[in-house]
């Protein structure tokens, strides 16, 4: 595992375009506990040049202060051998698969992670029970994100953001988690104070603006 588990994180998850990331990154303070993800979209749109990039303009940042830690969301669902060569060969210190992805695809894209040398993450959206999901794998991955979607999120107001998970995912298994579907200093907060090691944030760091950075200092000073 590349990341440090006595360490609490901020990813920023970038999903604009890389004119937008590239001046967001460039805003951000140098810190080891920042991870830039390459969001989907991000990928979709630029395809694995967007990790490529991302990792450049974050490595100009940080300097000597760390080495760049680079996600790549890529949402893998088949292919998971593949998709993670591809990856590493872009830049990226971690991937991410879906829990919903067959068990066959997320064993080898762990395995595979752990052979390219990055972290393996496997996002749990839309599964309601993740701990089903890890005990039927090989290995486990780094990361387990515990994860409400942005549709489900603007579309059912119903769906509470999967905190009630972080404990049941711990008590069996030793992972990081990561929680993501909240933006606001108050839910990274909880996030952090329920057992989660890593916030994931987007929606304010969607467009650079003059707070840009000010407002990433913020929330590492309450995740700590």
């Amino acid at each position: 595992m590349i990341l440090n588990p006595k360490k609490k994180y901020l990813q920023i998850a970038l999903n604009s375009d890389l004119n937008e990331a590239r001046d967001i990154i460039y805003r951000l303070p140098p810190s080891d506990r920042i991870l830039i993800e390459a969001g989907t979209p991000l990928i979709k749109a630029y395809g694995t040049n967007a990790i490529s990039y991302l990792r450049s303009y974050w490595q100009d940042k940080v300097g000597r202060v760390s080495l760049p830690y680079i996600i790549a969301d890529l949402k893998t669902m088949d292919r998971g051998a593949t998709e993670v060569s591809i990856a590493k060969s872009a830049g990226a210190s971690a991937a991410v698969s879906l829990g919903l992805a067959p068990v066959e695809t997320i064993n080898v894209f762990i395995d595979t992670c752990r052979k390219e040398g990055i972290d393996s993450m496997v996002d749990m959206m839309n599964v309601p029970y993740p701990v089903q999901i890890l005990r039927k794998l090989k290995k486990m991955p780094d990361v387990v994100i515990l994860h409400r979607g942005v549709d489900e999120e603007n579309f059912n107001k119903n769906i509470p953001i999967p905190y009630i998970q972080i404990n049941k995912v711990l008590s069996s298994f030793k992972v990081l988690i990561s929680i993501a579907g909240g933006d606001t200093s108050r839910e990274a907060q909880r996030a952090i104070f329920n057992g989660a090691s890593i916030v994931i944030v987007w929606k304010e760091f969607y467009q650079s603006s003059a707070q840009t950075g000010q407002l990433a200092a913020e929330f590492l000073k309450e995740i700590k």
